[in-house]
């Protein structure tokens, strides 16, 4: 029974004679005539892709890519104590980067685009997630390479270890000067290349692919250093992608969060949002959102950041984007994302709608207090209008108008000052047509 489970696992049947497999390796191994060719028009498919945002052209450039030549061959090299191999393979794989970094610099200082797309953003802070892809995607590859019928696994493991995107992604950073890219791209770059080596390495040394040196003694010196070497880069490359990995955590973490506290605040309340930025690496960390038709007042806004840290959302600041001229093009592309049908004219007349707010009284019951306040007041009307105090700006005051006897304006003006929360009121009785204006009386505050 054991037997036969090992030999339903074993990694040697269906293995390519050993001879051919680092033939066929040495061959794929050098940079020069057609394969530089095919490096260089991969590494511009792939700048556009990034470039243009396109995950199907990103993924052409990584099927057609050679990178994995120079990378497999060092494995093998290790694996074998095979030093002039790994020499070969350690230059030409310096002669692809600087090729590729070369062309993608140049095409991303010429191209008129320098947005910051989702694509190449995904390739600037790698974590310990993209050292697992590169060690498991490499161990496939190897095994492949291995077996007398090759199989489909190689493109896949192309696509995977993903060696040309991040490589362009670097060229992006130093068109750009920016130097946050530059390293978070290298960094993931240095993570594929190495530990798709180290995965060919173990499938070599697993294989028992045999050794380039004859002493034995010599030989067991070698594979100590090799493995102490190997152990010492390991710590350091995953060290880090621990880190950056716990920052992920942190910021997938938060983002629920603020996702959750814009849904119990908002929109669990009736207030559509149709714009909203979560910045987790900013300090204090920022939540800006915007609404449809809904606009909050400065208390509000306040009580609002109160609460964030009663909901896990500490040292955040609430931002309520509303009458922002540079807002309009930002809420269409939100809106955007969901649904194509929406245009800006439906953006503009919700605006209309939004200031035509500001014009209404939408409390159903003040007039029933009115009328049970001043029982022998008529002929009621009331509104917003905009008044010009001296100066050509408009401000926004309250007018009641109406007609009856014996009623004290000032009193009643007080009142309509904190049942209404207006800054401005202006009081008209019709029956005398004696104005108490908005100009003479004292304002209050909201």
């Amino acid at each position: 029974m054991i037997n036969s489970i090992f030999n339903f696992i074993n990694l040697h049947n269906g293995e390519e004679q050993k001879d051919k497999v680092l033939e066929n390796v040495i061959s794929n191994i050098s940079f020069r005539g057609s394969n530089l060719w095919i490096l260089a028009c991969a590494i511009i498919i792939a700048s556009i892709g990034l470039n243009v945002n396109s995950t199907a052209v990103i993924i052409g450039a990584m099927l057609i890519s050679p990178l994995m030549g120079p990378i497999v061959g060092a494995g093998f090299a290790l694996g074998t104590y095979n030093f002039p191999l790994l020499k070969k393979s350690v230059k030409s794989l310096l002669i692809a980067t600087f090729v590729s970094l070369a062309v993608s610099a140049v095409y991303f200082y010429i191209s008129p685009f320098k947005d910051v797309q989702s694509e190449l953003l995904s390739r600037t802070s790698p974590n310990i997630y993209d050292v697992l892809i590169a060690f498991f995607g490499g161990l496939v590859g190897v095994i492949a390479i291995t077996r007398v019928e090759k199989g489909n696994p190689i493109p896949g493991v192309a696509i995977a270890t993903a060696l040309m995107p991040p490589l362009c992604t670097v060229g992006f950073g130093l068109a750009t000067s920016n130097f946050s890219f530059f390293f978070g791209a290298f960094y993931l770059y240095t993570i594929n290349c190495f530990f798709i080596c180290i995965a060919t390495f173990f499938v070599v040394k697993f294989l028992k692919y045999p050794s380039s040196i004859i002493d034995n003694k010599y030989e067991k010196r070698i594979r100590y250093g090799i493995s102490v070497l190997i152990l010492v880069i390991i710590l350091v490359i995953i060290v880090p992608s621990f880190y950056l990995a716990y920052n992920l955590f942190n910021e997938k973490k938060f983002t629920k969060t603020a996702e959750q506290f814009i849904q119990k605040a908002f929109e669990n309340n009736g207030y559509t949002v149709v714009y909203k930025k979560i910045a987790y690496n900013a300090n204090p960390k920022t939540i800006d959102i915007a609404f449809l038709n809904k606009t909050f007042n400065k208390e509000q806004i306040a009580s609002y950041n109160k609460m964030l840290a009663d909901n896990g959302l500490v040292n955040t600041k609430l931002n309520i984007r509303q009458d922002d001229t540079d807002i309009k093009s930002q809420i269409l592309n939100e809106i955007n994302k969901f649904d194509t049908n929406v245009s800006e004219k439906d953006v503009t007349i919700s605006n209309l709608r939004r200031q035509l707010d500001t014009y209404r009284i939408s409390d159903s019951s003040f007039l029933k207090e009115i009328k049970i306040l001043y029982p022998e007041m008529r002929n009621i009307s009331y509104g917003k209008t905009e008044e010009y105090p001296e100066t050509d700006s408009a401000r926004l005051q309250f007018t009641f108008m109406y007609s009856g006897n014996n009623i004290d304006g000032i009193k009643l003006k007080s009142w309509l000052h904190e049942r209404l929360k207006e800054k401005y009121v202006t009081l008209v009785n019709i029956a005398d047509n004696n104005a108490i204006p908005a100009s003479t009386q004292t304002n209050k505050k909201k």
